[in-house]
């Protein structure tokens, strides 16, 4: 399958681009293997998105995909597996399909970091989650915990609290990264007790999750819970490349201010690229500006 233009990822920086390609009237793919809108799909309420004072992750995105679509976006499901370079443009492969296109832009963002403790992948899908919008409903009226002091753990903690019995919040510091107005909002749950600087060390359990040994500056100590949500952030994912795509240190995409990397006909936009204020609003302006960059000589 041939395009103009091929966007991998299907987020807030990915729907944009395409709206912005597909007006200017390229062809444009777009593919997506987990959620169509992204990690903002799974946010349970944004209230710093302009136009709206509050809103849902799903219904913001939801019109960003019904918005894309009716201008001609072409969304698909799948997993990149491999973005060569052709003499033409690039080849893009999926586990089912190849497509070739002159230009692409990757607006991927980043996969969840995980803890590194034993056990947890075993009991990942039994008590262990990374997404409390998505099983937080598996664990109502019981006890969990939510590792994490940044935007997504406070967020799940604020969608726990009307589910769960009791919730732990455990931050490796005394200081949040998430903003004051967001951490003082979740303080006055009466079903929330916040641990800080702590860090989970242990898990325990056969089948199913049954608890956690955390370890604070008074020790080790264990708690029993039923569920084990982890938000502490997120890495690039950028093994699909098969080309010398520079990046920083930390892995992240470099691009200049037009979204363009140092490979020609290659673009990058939201949480992939090197910058380091990540937000909906940024993800697409972001995409605005990689769209518009890779409509120039069309």
């Amino acid at each position: 399958m041939n395009s103009d233009v091929f966007i991998i990822g299907a987020g807030p920086a990915g729907l944009t681009a395409g709206i912005f390609t597909c007006r200017a009237g390229l062809s444009t793919i777009c593919i997506e293997k987990l959620a169509i809108g992204g990690q903002a799909s799974l946010s349970n309420d944004i209230a710093n998105y302009p136009g709206f004072d509050s809103i849902s992750g799903f219904d913001l995105t939801e019109k960003m995909v019904n918005q894309a679509k009716s201008n001609g976006l072409k969304l698909e499901w799948g997993t990149v597996k491999s973005l060569t370079k052709t003499k033409t443009g690039f080849s893009i492969k999926t586990q089912d399909h190849t497509y070739t296109a002159k230009k692409v832009i990757i607006a991927t963002g980043c996969k969840t970091k995980k803890l590194g403790l034993k056990d947890e992948e075993r009991l990942t899908g039994r008590g262990v989650s990374y997404c409390a919008s998505c099983d937080g409903g598996f664990f109502a009226n019981k006890v969990v915990a939510v590792v994490g002091g940044g935007n997504t753990a406070i967020g799940d903690v604020e969608y726990l609290s009307r589910l769960a019995k009791k919730i732990y919040l455990i931050n490796r510091s005394e200081k949040f990264r998430a903003g004051d107005y967001a951490v003082s909002k979740i303080k006055k749950y009466k079903n929330l007790e916040i641990l800080t600087n702590a860090q989970v060390v242990e898990l325990f359990g056969s089948e199913k999750l049954e608890a956690i040994s955390i370890k604070d500056n008074e020790g080790r100590k264990k708690l029993a819970v039923d569920g084990l949500f982890i938000a502490i952030g997120s890495i690039p994912d950028l093994d699909f490349v098969k080309f010398d795509l520079q990046t920083d240190p930390s892995g992240y995409i470099i691009v200049d201010d037009n979204m363009r990397t140092n490979i020609k006909n290659l673009y990058a936009c939201g949480d992939i690229t090197n910058r380091d204020f990540r937000q909906i609003v940024v993800a697409c302006a972001e995409g605005a500006i990689a769209g518009n960059s890779a409509i120039e000589g069309k």
